[in-house]
């Protein structure tokens, strides 16, 4: 990249932040806090730039300013020129925004069929006394047991990965030379490029086994940097700072359990303010007054994954009063200016057709699937406060887990994972890919499920918590293929012994007892490859 361009490019990034921060709440209340420096009595007009610049940065506002712009430079780290058309800046190539179009259709085909067999509407005003109802057992909604035998899910990770695998790039459909390039022994046949391991080491070399990591016993031949004490007090300095990318770098060696809930909303720069409860209770009134065809869904969905789990069947009612106002959260449409997705839409009965009587559908554009419950179960170990808890997931799910069940080219989303997943135990493990694939076993039609629910509920709690803070620290998801190639690996010897699917699949089936950090550590540092 040029100097003009890349003076070109940082120019529209500047713009694009200073319009998205335009209007938001840290805005007015910057412009407020100057104000009453500017009139200051011992302030002089020669010096109103410098002495109000000094104040601000003096009262700590300078420094939420740059947790602002370095939370949005996260979400959006690739700014397209503004005269590229809005299709190419959501997603590049037109053969995958096909495909997502087409995925979207087939949902929704899903949904308005099962409101037709069921007779239930989208949406519907609950009557007062139902509103009066709910209003008194919000705080134990899991006592409530309606008849939820006819919903079915949506679709489940099986249903998504059957649409990812028919996937085709018509560029290299036809040509043998680019056939020659692919994972020919993996189910994504798209030419994807994906970090190989020295890559990966030099991204991850925190995790190395020299290095100490939070919560993971060291061998006695390693000389520990700190204690569990020391590392504590270190955090302690670190959650003073409230500085945005000092916790996230902290994060890179895991996070004491007790300070994990006050690291993540850091990193993510979630403020629980009085606007924020405010808008909590607002979105509850929307719950209350309406009810969604969504809402089935969601009880459905807690009841078939968290209630089933040892690790999360407690948190049953904080995970519905969750994800119901998540469904009601307009704030996460902010999520597809950088996503392949469009949110659904309804129309007003009688209008169907009439784009001005169209409306979103749910209020959030996020159409539940069979396991999405499990995105939010595991913060519940990390804040009791239903509203803390609540903003952290919103802010969890429009950085990173909307990726997993979208179709794109992103580096991050689901597809580039899974090429990234079958291209390291391709490369890494030939003979228990090619075992596996001749058993009539593909690896990835077993690893999907983990990838696209981020080992949510497959992993014991508190090695969950470890992986995830991972993903927040170094800000990519592609930790999660490089564990399911590692687990892969660690059972290497059980696997090359199957001789049918379902003997690979019991081999696999429980990761409860497997301790993710050791085991990343011996799959990416003991490579030499």
């Amino acid at each position: 990249m040029s100097a003009h361009d890349q003076s070109e490019h940082l120019s529209v990034l500047i713009a694009h932040i200073v319009k998205e921060l335009r209007g938001t709440v840290l805005h007015s209340q910057l412009k407020r806090a100057a104000q009453i420096q500017a009139a200051r009595p011992n302030v002089h007009l020669s010096d109103l730039k410098r002495e109000v610049h000094n104040a601000l940065t003096e009262t700590g506002w300078e420094r939420k300013l740059r947790n602002a712009v370095y939370k949005h430079m996260a979400l959006y780290p690739k700014i397209e020129h503004p005269l590229s058309s809005q299709d190419h800046s959501k997603e590049p190539l037109a053969y995958i925004r096909k495909a997502q179009a087409n995925w979207e259709k087939r949902i929704l085909k899903s949904l308005n069929s099962m409101c037709t067999e069921l007779s239930v509407p989208l949406a519907r005003k609950r009557p007062i006394q139902e509103q009066k109802d709910l209003k008194m057992k919000w705080n134990e909604l899991g006592t409530d047991e309606p008849d939820l035998s006819a919903f079915r899910p949506v679709y489940a990770p099986k249903d998504f990965l059957d649409v990812l695998v028919t996937i085709k790039n018509p560029n290299c459909a036809n040509s043998q030379e680019s056939n020659a390039v692919l994972h020919n022994w993996g189910l994504i046949q798209l030419p994807f490029k994906v970090k190989n391991m020295k890559e990966l080491k030099e991204q991850y070399w925190e995790l190395s086994m020299t290095e100490v990591q939070t919560g993971v016993e060291d061998a006695s031949d390693i000389i520990p940097d700190t204690t569990e004490t020391d590392r504590m007090k270190l955090g302690k300095k670190v959650l003073q700072q409230c500085h945005s990318p000092v916790a996230q770098q902290f994060a890179k060696k895991g996070c004491p359990p007790h300070q994990r809930g006050e690291m993540w909303a850091q990193i993510l720069d979630v403020v629980s303010t009085d606007n924020d409860k405010l808008y909590y209770e607002q979105l509850k009134s929307y719950v209350f007054q309406h009810d969604l065809l969504v809402d089935s869904l969601i009880y459905k969905d807690v009841k078939l994954t968290s209630t089933n789990d040892d690790n999360y069947f407690v948190f049953e009612d904080y995970l519905y009063q969750v994800l119901l106002v998540f469904s009601r959260d307009t704030q996460v449409l902010r999520h597809f200016a950088n996503s392949s997705a469009t949110p659904a839409k309804s129309y007003i009965r009688g209008k169907l057709g009439i784009e001005e009587y169209a409306v979103i559908y749910p209020p959030n554009g996020v159409i539940p699937f069979h396991g999405f419950a499990m995105f939010a179960a595991p913060l519940n170990y990390i804040h009791c406060d239903p509203i803390k808890l609540y903003f952290i997931f919103r802010e969890l799910y429009m950085r990173y887990f909307f990726r997993l069940h979208n179709i794109s080219s992103h580096p991050q989303g689901i597809v580039a994972l899974c090429v990234l997943f079958e291209s390291l135990l391709q490369t890494h493990q030939p003979q228990l890919f090619y075992h596996l694939r001749e058993v009539g076993a593909q690896p990835l039609k077993i690893a999907f499920k983990w990838i696209m629910r981020a080992f949510s509920g497959f992993l014991a709690s508190d090695q969950l918590l470890q992986l995830w803070d991972r993903i927040l620290a170094y800000n990519s998801l592609e930790i999660l293929p490089v564990l399911a190639m590692a687990v892969f690996a660690f059972r290497r010897a059980n696997l090359m012994e199957v001789s049918t699917v379902q003997a690979a699949e019991a081999v696999l089936a429980d990761l409860t007892t497997l301790k993710v950090i050791p085991i990343l550590q011996v799959a990416v540092f003991s490579s030499t490859r």
